[in-house]
């Protein structure tokens, strides 16, 4: 697996061009910079949950909410210019230690390189200061690679994950398929319970 790299400098660089362009080997290849995402990773972030074919598509306008408002709590994966992967978080107001995790997507071309579950390691490393115990995500469960995903970091962490029912089909208007909670924790930053 190449080496994974949060690189602050490049977090900072908001001038660099990213041409969207995919190099299939380039992305199965080069090293995976994670950082925060910002404004200009909107629209690659929109068309990435878009291509895997069964994410939940947000507006592009929502992509662009999370990349200004949600950037500590979220994490882009950058594979040289260009961006492979999201993951998308917040804080609950109702439960400050629990990080709520949105969306998770790689790009077709960057899958099976342990991205994802870099992607929640690295969102759960920057939840540092706001002393996060808790990671939470939905589930349907038709989804068994969200659910490997997250039992891998958990195992990763070292603690445990469980499941109850949060969202029947009833809740939703549009057919949309029930929904359990997943929670991971808890979570101790230095891995170990």
């Amino acid at each position: 697996m190449p080496e994974l790299v949060d690189d602050p400098v490049r977090d900072r660089v908001t001038s660099r061009s990213t041409t969207g362009v995919r190099n299939t080997a380039q992305l199965r290849d080069d090293p995976v910079f994670l950082r925060r995402p910002r404004l200009s990773d909107a629209g690659h972030m929109w068309r990435i949950a878009k291509d895997t074919g069964v994410l939940d598509v947000n507006s592009s306008y929502a992509y662009l909410l999370w990349c200004r408002d949600f950037a500590a709590t979220s994490v882009v994966a950058e594979i040289g210019t260009t961006v492979a992967g999201f993951a998308t978080g917040f804080i609950r107001p109702e439960s400050p230690d629990t990080l709520f995790v949105w969306q998770v997507a790689v790009d077709s071309a960057a899958r099976g390189r342990g991205v994802g579950v870099s992607m929640l390691d690295h969102m759960l490393c920057r939840a540092t200061p706001f002393a996060v115990r808790f990671l939470e995500t939905t589930i349907t469960a038709d989804n068994p690679a969200s659910l490997a995903m997250f039992t891998a970091l958990a195992n990763s962490r070292g603690t445990d994950i469980y499941a109850r029912p949060l969202f029947s089909e009833s809740h939703f208007p549009d057919g949309h398929a029930a929904e359990d909670l997943y929670t991971v924790g808890p979570i101790h930053q230095n891995g170990t319970r």
